[in-house]
């Protein structure tokens, strides 16, 4: 056994670590898994199913990776869960794999900092760099963009997209999808303006904070029906042609929403 291995882990033959993982004291590493160079699994985890490991990750004690989603049409098919690099998992997390009625997998992006007792459900594709705050939940077939914040205990009902840069505040029910950029918070759910601060922090210019300003004004101040804002949208292409990848962003998302924004 590899002496990065604790004596009392359990590691199924069939199962592909890399030279330098680091496998905590009673952990179970299951015979379909797969983990990448320098990722530490902590003590008491259990990691099973179909489960893709990148590298660098560190999953703290009693963490639960790749166990058959909570669904009850699940019929033991051989779906998947695949988490990419330089993670942080806190304690008791918990990710399920995916379902056949969708793409089969749960994914799980880069640079993601997950804190304790977060549950992602079946189908979830999570993007990079998110924040996902102690017991945050995500009901089946969730998608949530990069660089997005969920304050703790706040719960997402199945098949909502969160886009990018957008950050909910502590306890918030979110049942329907969220534009990129923008704030939201509290049950009801409502939207409470645009994530200005996070923006700034990663750099958006002066020029790119007008145009999401300009945005949620569209959405959310004028009162404009969705399509006359989807509209005014689109015309800000033209005068503001610096932050056309933004305005492209919203656009996109505006149009494949499928549960309603919210509002």
């Amino acid at each position: 056994m590899s002496a990065n291995i604790h004596p009392t882990a359990i590691v199924h033959e069939g199962a592909q670590l890399h030279p330098s993982v680091t496998v905590g004291a009673y952990s179970i590493i299951g015979p379909h898994v797969s983990i990448g160079a320098g990722t530490c699994v902590g003590p008491h985890c259990v990691i099973e199913g179909h489960t893709s490991i990148g590298v660098d990750n560190h999953i703290f004690q009693f963490a639960s990776l790749g166990a058959q989603p909570q669904d009850k049409k699940y019929a033991g098919e051989p779906t998947r869960l695949a988490i990419g690099n330089r993670n942080t998992i806190r304690e008791f997390c918990t990710f399920n794999t995916g379902t056949s009625q969708d793409a089969g997998v749960t994914r799980i992006g880069d640079d993601n900092w997950i804190m304790a007792y977060v549950h992602i459900a079946h189908d979830c594709v999570v993007g990079n760099n998110t924040i996902l705050a102690n017991n945050a939940t995500l009901a089946g077939h969730v998608h949530l963009g990069d660089w997005v914040i969920l304050g703790g205990l706040t719960g997402v009902h199945q098949f909502v997209k969160i886009g990018a840069h957008a950050m909910a505040g502590f306890a918030s029910r979110v049942a329907q999808d969220v534009p990129p950029f923008m704030m939201i918070e509290g049950n009801p759910l409502a939207v409470r303006g645009f994530n200005l601060e996070g923006l700034r922090r990663r750099g958006f210019t002066p020029e790119r904070l007008k145009a999401v300003k300009q945005m949620h004004r569209l959405l959310y101040r004028q009162g404009l029906t969705l399509e006359d804002a989807m509209q005014a949208i689109a015309a800000l292409l033209q005068e503001m042609p610096e932050a056309a990848q933004d305005i492209a962003l919203m656009q996109s998302f505006l149009a494949t929403s499928t549960r309603g924004i919210a509002r």
